[in-house]
């Protein structure tokens, strides 16, 4: 009996004999190719079946898992959505990439960094742009995560933290309603962290030193994202071998800069010499950040050390 690609096997029959390897003249085919029970039959349930469970929850769907639920049937499938992360930079020393930085101005890199970070980590940034260094218009910015930025979950500032005059964020922010949970870390980069939250909204506040804003977003940031996505937050430590010497290391923890290469099967995490917290060419050439707890004593090349890869 003739039957086409997947149609069902007839009643009796148990093997198919494809017709590339047949010949058909008029009412007779020659087999061409020996035939075997349950050649090109597939079963039922050969690949799941009936009550077996394929997509766990905390799966990122990716698209082969999206595949597979339309062939389970499921025309829709509950999901978290994607955290909303509004992100404002203070300062009036900022000016936009594009823009024609004055003298005593600089470009505002921060604000693209963490939207794409948001992005990698599975977020939806929306950008609130610059505000000036004035309490009023800080909150009025702020505001906006709650409604103009569609009820953000997170509300993620750069800048304007730390001890200065016009370190504003605090000020403006607990003027609205802010719960202070912590703020300063013992970290470098990255003391000035602040964490609270307005109602509802995380708020983590980064330094505006564009190194230490990426550091702390890859620290805090993302793993914040995570943990609403319901995936295990991260970030994941892995071993290394140092490539050059470091020094010893002061009160607070280190997240030092390197590049990883692979040597007699190990991964080796050379650290880069200059390790200031405005260079962003030494961050994007960077594979890893090399984690140096608080009061480490100096450490020579070749010394087991823990790793966190920036591209995890």
């Amino acid at each position: 009996m003739r039957i086409f690609t997947g149609a069902p096997v007839p009643d009796g029959a148990d093997a198919i004999l494809i017709q590339e390897n047949a010949r058909r003249e008029g009412d007779h085919v020659t087999v061409t190719t020996p035939v075997s029970e349950g050649l090109h039959v597939r079963p039922a349930g050969l690949d799941f079946r009936q009550g077996e469970r394929l997509l766990e929850a905390g799966l990122v769907l990716g698209s082969r898992a999206i595949a597979l639920a339309a062939s389970m049937n499921y025309a829709q499938i509950p999901v978290r959505r994607r955290p909303r992360v509004a992100i404002l930079a203070t300062g009036d020393e900022l000016v936009p990439p594009g823009g024609d930085p004055g003298p005593d101005q600089i470009i505002a890199s921060n604000s693209a960094g963490i939207a794409a970070l948001v992005r990698e980590a599975g977020g939806e940034p929306v950008d609130l742009g610059i505000a000036p260094d004035d309490v009023t218009a800080i909150g009025d910015a702020v505001a906006k995560a709650g409604n103009g930025a569609g009820d953000a979950d997170i509300l993620t500032l750069i800048g304007g933290a730390s001890v200065g005059d016009h370190d504003l964020v605090q000020e403006a922010l607990v003027g609205r309603g802010m719960t202070l949970d912590f703020w300063r870390i013992a970290m470098r980069p990255g003391k000035p962290l602040m964490v609270g939250h307005l109602q509802a909204m995380r708020v983590l506040g980064l330094p505006g030193n564009p190194v230490s804003a990426m550091v702390c977003g890859h620290i805090f940031l993302k793993p914040l994202i995570r943990a609403l996505l319901g995936l295990t937050p991260g970030p994941v430590a892995r071993h290394a071998i140092l490539g050059a010497d470091m020094t010893a290391n002061d009160r607070r923890q280190d997240y030092v800069r390197a590049q990883l290469a692979s040597r007699d099967g190990r991964t080796v995490a050379t650290p880069f010499k200059r390790q200031d917290s405005s260079m962003m060419a030494t961050l994007a050439r960077a594979d890893a950040l090399i984690v140096r707890p608080p009061f480490a004593e100096a450490a020579k090349a070749g010394t087991a050390v823990q790793i966190i890869r920036l591209d995890d």
